[in-house]
């Protein structure tokens, strides 16, 4: 499935499973983390993945909404996992010596 230049979509794909796709950067970050926010809620209890392989473009922004999911999932009591991380975007969240707390999940 593709998604449309500019945009990003998350999308429940299976039991505990969500497939993330398009840009997550500065334009589409506060609409991305109302979806992620609302995903991570409406999910069944039990552990949350989150498959970032078709995400494109990222920038310091998509790094905080994703950091910004890791945090209201242990708020919440819930475990999240990011799979198939963007190596630009792992890259980014080293230079702010967050890329374990990203690799690791919570």
């Amino acid at each position: 499935m593709s998604v449309p230049a500019g945009v990003f979509t998350l999308e429940p794909a299976a039991a505990g499973h969500c497939v993330a796709r398009g840009v997550l950067t500065f334009a589409t970050a506060r609409a991305a983390r109302a979806r992620g926010l609302a995903v991570l809620s409406a999910a069944p209890a039990g552990p949350l993945e989150i498959d970032c392989a078709g995400l494109g473009v990222a920038d310091s922004a998509g790094l905080a909404v994703l950091l910004d999911w890791l945090s209201a999932a242990r708020r919440a009591g819930r475990s999240l996992r990011y799979a198939h991380l963007p190596q630009d975007l792992v890259a980014l969240a080293r230079i702010g010596e967050v890329d374990e707390l990203l690799e690791r999940g919570v």
